[in-house]
C-alpha cells in the first residue's frame, strides 16, 4: 500500500464522516458505475467500497482493490469541490446535515436525465449490464454489499434515478432509516425550487470529475 493511498484513505474518512452523516453504502450508485468505465473489477470495487473497512481491503483481488481506491478518490474529489459545496449550501436549509445525502441523489438524477449525453448505451440497458456484471462477483462481496445489490436490482435503482417518483421513493426510504429528523421524505419541493442552479452546478462539475477520474486511472495504471 503506497503512502498516496494511505493519505487518500485518511482524507476520505475525515470528509466522509463530516459531510456524509449517513451509515449506509454510498448513494450515488449511478455516477460511480459510470465512472468505472465498464471495467468489471473496477465496477465491483466501486460498488462495494463503502462496505469495506480498514485492512479488509486486503481480502480482495488487486483489481477490485483499485476500484475501492477509485471510489474513495471520487468521493474525496466530490466532497471538496466548490460547486458541490455550493449545492449542499443551497440544500442545507431543507435538510441540515443530510444535505450531502440529498445532493448525491439529486446529482444522480441529473446524470440520468442527461444520460445519452455521456453514454452511448441507453440507461435501462446500462443498468441491466451493471446488475449482470456485479452479480457475477456476488460470491466475493460481503453480506452488506450482497444485500444492497439485491435491492438495487429488484427495485431498479439505477434506471429509476431518471424518474421523480423513483427519487422520491429512494429519499423516503433513506429518511425512514436516518437516525435524526432529516426532511428527506419531502425532498421534491427542494429539487423544484433549486433545480436550475443545482443543474448548472452539476453540468459544470461532472465533466471535471470525469477528467479527474480518467487522470487517476492513467496515473495508477500498471
Amino acid at each position: 500500500m503506497t503512502r498516496r493511498y494511505i493519505e487518500l484513505t485518511i482524507l476520505h474518512q475525515r470528509l466522509h464522516k463530516r459531510l456524509r452523516p449517513y451509515d449506509s453504502t454510498d448513494l450515488n450508485f449511478l455516477a460511480h458505475q459510470y465512472l468505472s468505465f465498464d471495467d468489471p473489477e473496477i465496477m465491483v470495487g466501486n460498488f462495494i467500497a463503502d462496505t469495506v473497512r480498514g485492512n479488509d481491503i486486503k481480502a480482495y483481488p488487486e483489481a477490485i482493490q483499485k476500484g475501492i481506491w477509485l471510489h474513495r478518490h471520487i468521493d474525496t474529489y466530490t466532497d471538496s469541490h466548490i460547486l458541490v459545496l455550493e449545492t449542499r449550501k443551497m440544500l442545507y436549509p431543507w435538510f441540515g446535515k443530510y444535505a450531502a445525502v440529498v445532493q448525491d441523489v439529486f446529482y444522480d438524477h441529473f446524470l440520468a436525465l442527461d444520460w445519452e449525453k455521456y453514454h452511448k448505451e441507453r440507461l435501462p440497458a446500462f443498468a441491466k449490464h451493471v446488475y449482470k456484471t456485479l452479480g457475477k462477483f456476488r460470491p466475493v462481496m460481503n453480506t452488506r454489499a450482497q444485500r444492497t445489490l439485491y435491492y438495487m436490482e429488484l427495485q431498479g435503482w439505477l434506471q429509476n434515478y431518471a424518474l421523480r417518483e423513483g427519487m422520491d421513493r429512494s429519499l423516503k426510504g433513506l429518511s425512514s432509516r436516518a437516525k435524526f429528523d432529516s426532511g428527506m421524505e419531502d425532498a421534491l419541493p427542494a429539487l423544484d425550487a433549486c433545480f436550475a442552479p443545482m443543474k448548472q452546478h452539476f453540468d459544470a462539475f461532472f465533466p471535471a470529475l470525469i477528467t479527474a477520474v480518467q487522470t487517476e486511472l492513467i496515473y495508477n495504471k500498471e
